[in-house]
């Protein structure tokens, strides 16, 4: 018997318009969406070829790096996780994780996979870690791999004291890995001055452009500890040495490695000439304005911020705890329901504890900031209210 085609793909594509202001995606802008209506390249062809150039440049821009190998991973942020680790990793080095929310412990279970022998040292629920404790961690399990997120999109914590994290790398002959998804474009990240040796961020989040590629950049120093490793990485889609091959980083002729879309090439080629056009400071500033002025309304609300300490809160993901008896779920459908507006809820670690509010991108703006502040409010007050109405029913 024939399966005959499905009726729901009869109807015409319908994708409603929302404001995406939770941890990401963050809404693209125009330009974006209109560059990727493009007609298809062919994944080898010289035009595309020439885009994927283009987007090299503009990620080592953002990044701050001269880094030959700076490339995109097909994928979304998981992948550059991935693809850092399967790359450094041989079987039983020491891997340390900076734990401050989910994304430490994702790592470690990808570590683990690869053979690692993995360690944690883990800040206090609300906080960073600080540099004393990760010197001791240091000093205790003398890793060969040092993992930590800038930002920590679950928790809203951003990590501090990069610069002297990759110092203190070097001392101990360590390789560092800085997961930067949530921060980057919200904070200053200085991935060569700072000596970090391997950094990924997300093409969806600040950068505004479609999930699904992930700049990465891996530094001489770990590109010459990839070459010399005694083993081929575990995962042939994530070798950076043959994916660097296809994005003409190191003076070879260019190799056939996977198909890459250059539909989302040209979304991300856009998103960084806007970034780019825009400049890093402005960018940063405009990130940092945005939240201080999310961060005053909470408390004029009456409302409190998860992250106690302010220097910690990340600019991007702005987690905001939930008032007692309000049902975070029900504040979130009130948003999207009556403003098709993206609230978050927690994640990992702050499940039922937190709003997750993003300011990225085309949202990082101040009217886009009192816009959620009204909206936030409003639907507090009306579960508020209804609960009580319900209440009074029962007498």
């Amino acid at each position: 018997m024939e399966v005959p085609p499905p009726l729901v793909l009869k109807r015409s594509l319908f994708v409603p318009s929302k404001t995406l202001m939770g941890p990401g995606p963050s809404n693209c802008s125009q330009r974006v969406l209109e560059a990727m209506s493009n007609p298809v390249l062919g994944h080898m062809h010289p035009e595309c070829l020439q885009i994927m150039d283009e987007v090299k440049e503009g990620i080592k821009y953002i990044f701050q790096t001269l880094n030959d190998a700076t490339m995109c991973i097909s994928g979304a942020g998981h992948s550059g996780m991935e693809a850092a680790l399967c790359n450094l990793i041989e079987e039983n080095d020491v891997v340390l994780l900076g734990i401050s929310g989910m994304w430490g412990h994702r790592a470690g279970d990808i570590a683990r996979r690869y053979g690692a022998d993995v360690r944690f040292v883990e800040a206090s629920f609300g906080r960073a870690l600080t540099l004393e404790e990760i010197r001791f961690a240091f000093d205790t399990h003398k890793p060969r791999v040092f993992f930590v997120a800038q930002g920590d999109s679950s928790t809203g914590i951003l990590q501090r004291h990069i610069s002297e994290i990759g110092d203190l790398c070097r001392q101990y002959d360590c390789y560092l890995v800085v997961d930067v998804v949530a921060s980057l474009g919200g904070t200053h990240f200085l991935m060569d001055e700072w000596k970090v040796d391997v950094a990924y961020t997300g093409s969806q989040k600040t950068l505004g452009g479609p999930a699904g590629l992930t700049p990465i950049s891996f530094s001489k120093r770990a590109l010459t500890h990839i070459k010399q490793r005694k083993t081929k990485p575990k995962v042939y889609y994530f070798d950076v040495l043959l994916i660097g091959q296809y994005w003409g980083c190191y003076g070879t002729p260019r190799i056939y490695h996977h198909t890459i879309s250059s539909t989302l090439l040209y979304g991300l080629r856009e998103a960084l000439a806007h970034f780019c056009a825009m400049g890093l400071k402005n960018v940063v500033q405009r990130h940092l304005e945005c939240s201080q002025r999310l961060q005053l309304g909470i408390e004029e609300l009456g409302l409190e911020m998860f992250v106690q300490h302010e220097p910690d809160r990340l600019p991007t993901v702005n987690a905001v705890k939930v008032p007692f008896g309000v049902d975070w779920r029900k504040v979130a459908d009130y948003a999207m329901r009556k403003y098709n507006l993206e609230i978050s809820g927690g994640l990992g670690p702050t499940v039922e504890h937190v709003f997750r509010i993003g300011l990225m991108g085309e949202n990082a703006t101040l009217e886009k900031v009192d816009m959620v502040l009204s909206i936030l409010n409003e639907a507090i007050q009306s579960i508020k209210l209804r609960a009580i109405k319900t209440e009074r029913s029962k007498i």
